[in-house]
């Protein structure tokens, strides 16, 4: 029998041959990686060499869940994750979704999917009930990720009946996955999205279109009354925080909007400032008073949700009418704020194309602002501007580029690329405000200093989901410390890091960490695995999936101090105006003593420092290669 939380089995895939696998792995594994992102890296590392091309069959595909995935009780537990090489930033890359998807594949039996090789043609993997097949998906290719679903469940529910089909779960890529996309993303549930780094692009090299889940096996836990005593004690930490029980459920991630903008770090034009005059006009408040659809929220929200952040809007109004979940925070900015655009319909309906054509809306959002900056600056010739207004603030431009980009049609062929790609290309790559080829996400660090040490520091690139240092330097939360000091902020990064990379390995959502940490994810661990954790060993877990993806960044293109930096804008050009004017991100004073509390030297771990989170077997493949510091 396998420990609770897990089903004991996963799915090799073999795209070249059409074979499938059913495996299993260690317990001594699964204790010290966990699942999730931290047994994606392992894997990764253990059956991909790190300097493979992302885009070709050596590449390997990662669907993952982890031993809280699907549990009846643990907050925010609806979430699956998908593991690769990225294409954007040839880094190890984790990207996280939610929704119902996730749970949906554990009740079908399996704890994994590992996707190796390239098909033929195109075609999709159905999973039902312990047992799965590839099947032809030559019809859905060219399909957008909506049309895909409901394509795939009419073909199902001729199988298994309609009422069984409704309950089908599917994951999938669009028209820019199938383009190769450097940011194109997974789509589940329609709306929810694995979105940063190339997943989909990686799906789309594979010529594989989607993974269709349905099962009805609940996952087992090991300490029923244990497990009960965490449950009551974490709702009534979720309870208690203004942020999970108020800010969250009345007014979804954009309730950040005005808050963000009013501390001078709303990124806008694509960073030249972090101060938005309009953007009260696309805030949360706005967003829940004018195109909200109540009664499709509750739908929206993800499985085992207590928090209920979930959108669903709807524009009713031409030209930019549409509907669907989100647009969330992330987005909004990106599509708005990054473009000078508060034109909440066109952002809306540009995040809603995102999702049904399968493009990171961060990534989109923030291409199509340093494309704008390019034009500003007269780098894009004529002749690439034929029948394009690209100017700040142009919401038809926002809907247009995003249908470009995922055709790769005229310019779109060069924003598909990506914000690094596309401003070295036309002669200005400072205006890429990106770290490891990833495009940075809605806070200027500027004004928050640890923040932007996570930025620098973060191993699949640019991210705020690495280390959230916004809960402490804005929110308060665990505590509020000075935003514009630099001391201290080593240590704190270091433990955002440690502490999420484990959040993303059990794997739950990380806005239950607004209300739990480290403590309370040891105990739900312990009590439905049956195994013994504490706060410090599940740190220590963190801090060795944490290492394992700088290590193999190191063996991908060696990775270290030279790439633990930001843009030039963000160093050296001060804020000009709000709260955070006259400010650039200290990084030199944070990275010294970050690269202390890691025990690295210059951006890599010592050998000392991997042999004591038992990884000789890493320290002696870079030692092979002189990878090591020193």
């Amino acid at each position: 029998m396998p420990p609770g939380g897990y089903t004991g089995r996963i799915l090799r895939v073999n795209l070249w041959d059409y074979s499938i696998r059913y495996e299993s792995l260690p317990e001594d594994v699964l204790k010290k990686w966990i699942g999730g992102r931290g047994l994606g890296v392992y894997l990764m590392l253990k059956e991909v060499d790190p300097k493979i091309d992302p885009l070709s069959p050596a590449n390997k595909a990662m669907v993952m869940t982890g031993p809280l995935t699907g549990v009846v009780g643990v907050p925010a537990s609806g979430r699956w994750c998908s593991v690769t090489k990225s294409p954007l930033t040839y880094t190890i890359h984790d990207a996280h979704s939610g929704g119902k998807f996730g749970p949906e594949l554990k009740f079908a039996g399996f704890d994994a999917i590992i996707l190796e090789g390239e098909a033929d043609s195109p075609v999709y993997l159905w999973v039902y009930d312990g047992k799965a097949e590839l099947r032809d998906a030559t019809h859905l290719w060219g399909k957008d990720t909506h049309q895909t679903t409901d394509a795939i469940k009419e073909e199902l529910a001729e199988e298994i009946g309609s009422d069984e089909a409704t309950n089908v779960k599917v994951a999938c890529i669009g028209p820019a996955g199938e383009n190769l996309v450097r940011f194109a993303c997974i789509i589940n549930d329609k709306s929810r999205a694995a979105g940063r780094g190339g997943h989909g692009a990686v799906w789309g090299s594979k010529r594989f279109k989607a993974i269709a889940v349905r099962g009805h096996k609940r996952p087992s836990i090991a300490n029923e009354n244990r497990f009960r005593e965490a449950v009551i004690e974490a709702m009534e930490k979720i309870k208690k925080s203004a942020v999970t029980s108020e800010a969250l459920p009345k007014l979804g991630t954009s309730v950040l909007v005005n808050i963000i903008n009013a501390h001078g770090i709303y990124p806008t034009r694509n960073f030249q400032t972090g101060v938005f005059p309009t953007a009260d006009k696309t805030s949360g408040e706005v967003i829940a008073e004018k195109i909200m659809d109540w009664d499709m929220q509750r739908e929206e929200i993800c499985w085992g949700c207590p928090i209920g952040c979930a959108r669903y809007t709807r524009i009713t109004e031409p030209p930019f009418t549409g509907e669907g979940g989100g647009p969330e925070y992330e987005t909004v900015w990106a599509l708005g704020a990054q473009t000078g655009t508060d034109n909440l319909a066109a952002i809306s309906k540009a995040h809603y194309l995102c999702n049904e054509l399968g493009l990171d809306g961060i990534s989109m959002g923030h291409v199509i602002g340093t494309f704008m900056e390019l034009v500003e600056k007269g780098r894009i010739p004529t002749e690439k501007l034929r029948g394009l207004k690209a100017f700040w603030g142009n919401g038809e431009a926002l809907v247009e580029l995003s249908w470009r980009t995922a055709y790769r049609s005229g310019i779109g062929d060069d924003l598909a690329e990506g914000s690094v790609r596309l401003a070295e290309k036309y002669g200005m790559p400072e205006l890429a405000m990106a770290v490891r080829g990833q495009e940075l996400p809605a806070y200027d660090p500027r004004g928050v200093q640890g923040h932007g040490l996570a930025y620098a520091t973060s191993n699949r690139g640019g991210c705020h989901l690495r280390a959230y240092l916004i809960a402490p330097e804005i929110l308060g939360i665990p505590r509020l410390v000075d935003r514009f000091d630099t001391k201290g902020k080593g240590l704190l990064v270091k433990e955002f890091q440690d502490v999420f990379a484990v959040v993303d390995s059990l794997i739950v959502c990380k806005f239950d960490t607004f209300a739990l940490w480290d403590e309370d994810f040891a105990s739900f661990l312990s009590a439905v695995t049956g195994w013994s954790y504490t706060a410090e060993s599940l740190r220590e877990i963190g801090e060795r999936i944490w290492n394992a993806e700088r290590c193999f960044n190191i063996l991908s293109f060696g990775d270290g101090k030279q790439y633990d930096t930001l843009p030039r804008r963000l160093l050296e050009e001060p804020m000009p105006e709000g709260p955070a004017k006259g400010y650039t991100v200290r990084l030199d004073e944070m990275l010294k003593e970050y690269y202390e509390v890691r025990g690295w030297i210059d951006g890599r771990p010592t050998c000392e420092t991997l042999k004591k989170l038992d990884l000789t077997w890493i320290a002696e493949r870079l030692a092979e290669e002189k990878l090591l510091p020193g």
